[in-house]
């Protein structure tokens, strides 16, 4: 179990330089809050069509496919399962209520209703003369909308299931693989020198910016760490060849306390190692310690995702809300 080849959830993949890494971070941050943004109050529809707008973008891209592969098929899974899930679960029209008066004095409202309409109509058939009673004509659908799609007793699909299904299965797709698609492509000095040019307005509000980009940029280095570490410790539990229906639930449950309390002090451990890292050499605070890694230009490329990016939003907003 390789989580670091499985699960690349955080790393930045190097080799080979596509498209998608000559962009500028400011620019594939904004395109990253818009994909983040642009769900809420979507049709379904769009939602769906921002999701393989991310397929597409990862296709052109060139992308090696060990990299998606395994992360963008489980991911792909699991939306299809939350989909099928959400898709035959009653919807809140089949939620049964609750009567406001007891049974009993229910049954009796009824019966003196029933009563007293007997009455009132004996007395109208005697004084009118009798009439064949004609049943009501069948109306004709309208239109061709049915609030019901599929009936198939215990299974009933309607329209408010389905397309609360959609929504949650393309969010869920849209969070995780957008974000994870922004950090493979983007170093993660790239992104601290992008917060800090983006967040220069909240210096006048005497905000730590240098501090708050410096942070971003240690929990991204921090990512990687972590999964190495579960990695790690899930191969020494494999390679002691356990026997866990012998051991037991307490047992194989102490063994697992035990490998998360592990896991704890090794992180504790690398934060520890980073931190004396960062004092051998000199540093004392982020304002004195900057380091330029890239000059921040927007450039040919740059602009014109810009304007794609106007164009999305234009298109967002005519065509892509929840009507």
């Amino acid at each position: 179990m390789d989580l670091l080849r499985s699960l690349p959830l955080g790393l930045y993949l190097e080799e080979p330089v596509t498209w998608l890494h000559r962009l500028d971070p400011r620019v594939k941050l904004a395109w990253l809050t818009s994909f983040l943004a642009a769900p809420i109050l979507a049709s379904p529809l769009w939602r769906t069509a921002m999701v393989g707008l991310l397929i597409v973008l990862t296709l052109s891209a060139m992308i090696p496919l060990r990299v998606w592969r395994r992360q963008m098929g489980w991911l792909l899974l699991l939306s299809g399962f939350i989909l099928a899930l959400t898709v035959v679960t009653p919807d809140g029209l089949a939620i049964q209520t609750q009567p406001r008066l007891p049974t009993l004095a229910l049954e009796s409202t009824f019966a003196a209703t029933d009563t007293a309409t007997d009455t009132a109509t004996d007395v109208d058939a005697d004084d009118q003369p009798e009439a064949a009673a004609e049943p009501p004509p069948a109306l004709a659908q309208p239109t061709p909308y049915r609030y019901i799609l599929f009936k198939q007793e215990p299974i009933t699909i309607s329209q408010r299931s389905l397309e609360l299904g959609i929504r949650v299965s393309t969010l869920i797709f849209t969070l995780i693989y957008g974000t994870n698609l922004f950090l493979l492509t983007t170093a993660s000095e790239e992104i601290t020198a992008a917060l800090e040019e983006l967040l220069q307005p909240l210096r006048w509000f005497k905000w730590p910016v240098t501090e708050i980009a410096l942070t971003v940029t240690l929990a991204l280095r921090f990512i990687p760490l972590v999964l190495e570490e579960v990695q790690n410790l899930v191969r020494s539990v494999r390679t002691r060849a356990i026997n866990w229906r012998k051991l037991g639930f307490r047992r194989a449950a102490q063994i697992w306390v035990m490998v998360a309390e592990r896991l704890l002090e090794n992180l504790l451990l690398r934060a520890e190692q980073t931190a004396a890292a960062m004092q051998v050499r000199g540093f004392t605070s982020p304002d004195e310690h900057r380091v330029v890694w890239r000059p921040l230009r927007l450039r040919r490329w740059d602009w014109l995702a810009c304007g794609v990016l106007v164009l999305f939003w234009g298109m967002r907003i005519a065509w892509g809300g929840d009507i």
